[in-house]
């Protein structure tokens, strides 16, 4: 049975509001910025708790990534990455950066 949500990124970002993970974040600085509160964190103060990877069907190429994220002074959120062809190579390697034991399915939506 097909993932219902598979094809499209902003119902699992209302699902995963719903679930407190208001708090939107950019990168700047070779950190992420909390817009609202503007608290900046390094990728040893991200953890990512949930991760769900999107391929576009009408062009394979237009790919993307959401991060769903806990931060060190508990706020949570939600970050959509593109990758591939179209990737931030920055964002993209800061997300690398954030410690393995920091990676978990915790809050995962499994459907």
């Amino acid at each position: 049975m097909e993932n219902e949500f598979a094809k499209h990124e902003k119902d699992y970002i209302k699902l995963y509001q719903n679930k407190g993970f208001t708090a939107n974040f950019h990168y700047q600085n070779e950190k992420l910025v909390n817009n609202e509160t503007k608290n900046e964190y390094k990728p040893n103060d991200i953890f990512i708790v949930a991760e769900h990877r999107y391929e576009g069907m009408s062009d394979p190429s237009d790919m993307s990534i959401l991060y769903v994220i806990k931060t060190s002074k508990n706020e949570k959120g939600t970050l959509l990455l593109g990758y591939g062809p179209s990737a931030d190579l920055e964002l993209a390697e800061f997300f690398k950066k954030v410690p393995k034991e920091n990676v978990s399915k915790d809050e995962a939506i499994i459907n």
